[in-house]
Formats: structure tokens, C-alpha cells, sequence
């Protein structure tokens, strides 16, 4: 069976369809499967089982990028075509079967927005795709006595940054001797480039100890690194979602963006919000007190 699963440029938004492709991989176990994503998001599908291809999306002028996409792919019958990105290139391939995301705002949470184009009741859950190279890795740059506590100060924009200092501060609380990771170390995540590298700055100047791994990894190997975390802290963003697909007890954090729609999802995960209206509360309106009782209450009920 050829399918060919068009989705998004976001590695968030990419993260949250890699429920569907599980659900497909489980129901067509022998399906060759072909992933259309923008340039960001292609290391979340580099160790999918069943992945012949990673078509990359480079954005063009006047839309050029999905004749460009049409080019690679109208020459195969596809037995199904997935394209969460609602265009119009289902429709301009041959196929067997064609599921297409419709557009716009609707209320409820991203993945039942997803379950619904292949008619799921229930949602299926985000997973994280990684190898034993990268759980090599991993172990080499998780060195030393643990428990880690993962932190993600980073966000694609400033409305979305908790304050560094907050940061900071949580962490502190959360490895202190009387905190529910006493002596935990602090491994710092981010992307790569300069923008990224200036908003964890400050953390990283206040956390001399922590391993920094700002930029240095591919999210394969994100993915191994938060799957040996006790915990995982940050932003809504893209490495949140990572973290929850990959297992690791994940608190988001959110203020302006609607928890509703993006809070994390996994083995044990949830959102903690700013106060104020739910979706349009800066991010200093979220205390440190309200982020430390959330991380006690998500690491209390994380699953033996």
C-alpha cells in the first residue's frame, strides 16, 4: 500500500500528525509510506518505520513549491493520500482514496481536528521516532548521576517566552532538597541559530551547571535526550510537543496561545496557564508557584 502524507512546515504542528501515521502504520503494517513537510520539520519523521521518502516543502514564490511537489509525486497511484495542509493537490493526483484536512479556526483540541480527517473518534496520541544511534548519544551527553530536568526557554515568538529568571527560579525549586527532584541537573534545549541562542542565554548564564545543548542536536536525538528527562518544562512550542510524544512528564506552559487547542499530550502531560483569559494572558501573568505546584501534581500522577 502507497501512501503519501502531506503535512505541516511547524515541527509542532508535524509532532501532532505523527499520531496519525501511527494509527496508519498499526492498521497497514506493510504500507510504504511517502512524507511531504517543510525544511524544519523533517528530522520528526527520519526514523519512521515504513518511510521511503521525505519530500521537503521549500516555500516559492506564487505557491511554486507544490507544483514542484505535484512534479515528484502525480506520476504514482497512491492507494491513499493524507494532506492536513487542505490543498488542492489530493485532488490532482490519482488515487484511491483521499482524506483532506479542512481549513479554518473550529473549537476543541489540534488532534481531533486531525483524528477527524481519516473519521477517528478518538484521537490517536503523538509518538517520537528514534534510534539506538540516538539513544547512544543521548547517554553519552547525559553523563553523571541524574535525575535531568529538560528546560525549553525558547519559543518562534517573544509573546510565548516565560521569563528567563522564572525559569530559573522553578528549577531551583524543583531540585531542591526539598523539591520532588532534589539534586536534579538541568539539560537546556533550543534550535539552532543566533535567535534561539539569545533567548536561553540568560538561563544558561544563571544555571552554570546545566548541560547545554542549545542547537547541537537533531530531533532524533532531542527526542532520545528528553526520553531519559524526569521532566520537561517550557514553551508551547514545537519541543514541547516533542516532549510529550516522546513520554517524558511535560508541563507547558502557556499565556497568549490557547492551551485548548495546543496543550501537550502524551503519557503524562498538561498545561499550566497564565493568569487572566484563558489564550490572550501575557506570560508574566504565570507565577512561578503556580508552575511549581503543576510540575509536583503531573510528576504525583506520572504512571509507574
Amino acid at each position: 500500500m502507497r501512501i503519501l502524507f502531506i503535512t505541516s512546515t511547524r515541527i509542532g504542528d508535524a509532532v501532532l500528525s505523527t499520531g496519525l501515521l501511527d494509527h496508519l502504520l498499526r492498521t497497514y503494517p506493510d504500507a510504504r509510506i511517502t512524507v511531504a513537510c517543510g525544511p524544519v520539520a523533517e528530522g520528526v519523521f527520519a526514523r519512521m518505520p515504513n518511510r521511503v521518502d521525505t519530500i521537503v516543502l521549500v516555500k516559492r514564490r506564487f505557491s511554486a513549491h507544490w507544483l514542484g511537489l505535484w512534479a515528484q509525486v502525480a506520476r504514482t497511484r497512491w492507494d491513499l493520500v493524507v494532506d492536513l495542509r487542505g490543498s488542492a493537490l489530493a485532488w490532482l493526483v490519482p488515487a484511491r482514496r483521499r482524506a483532506v484536512m479542512q481549513g479554518g479556526r473550529r473549537p476543541g483540541h489540534r488532534l481531533l481536528h486531525l483524528a477527524g480527517t481519516l473519521d477517528l473518534k478518538d484521537a490517536p496520541r503523538p509518538v517520537a521516532w528514534f534510534g539506538p544511534e540516538d539513544e547512544a548519544r543521548a547517554e553519552a551527553l547525559l553523563k553523571g548521576q541524574g535525575p535531568f530536568i529538560a528546560l525549553g526557554p525558547s519559543a518562534n515568538w517573544s509573546g510565548k517566552l516565560w521569563p528567563a529568571e522564572r525559569f530559573v527560579e522553578l528549577f531551583r525549586a524543583l531540585s531542591a532538597p526539598d523539591g520532588p527532584l532534589p539534586g536534579a541537573r538541568a539539560v537546556v534545549l533550543g534550535g539552532p541559530g543566533a535567535q534561539e541562542a539569545a533567548m536561553v542565554a540568560p538561563v544558561l548564564a544563571a544555571l552554570p551547571q546545566a548541560i547545554d545543548l542549545v542547537g547541537q542536536l537533531e530531533l532524533p536525538e532531542v527526542a532520545a535526550v528528553l526520553s531519559r528527562c524526569a521532566l520537561f518544562v517550557g514553551n508551547d512550542s514545537g519541543l514541547m510537543h516533542l516532549s510529550a510524544a516522546a513520554g517524558t512528564p511535560t508541563l507547558g506552559l502557556f499565556g497568549p496561545t490557547p492551551a485548548s487547542e495546543y496543550a501537550p499530550v502524551g503519557r503524562a502531560a498538561r498545561a499550566v496557564l497564565a493568569r487572566g483569559t484563558p489564550g490572550a494572558a501575557p506570560m508574566e501573568a504565570l507565577p512561578v508557584e503556580d508552575a511549581l505546584s503543576a510540575a509536583r501534581d503531573l510528576l504525583e500522577s506520572v504512571p509507574a
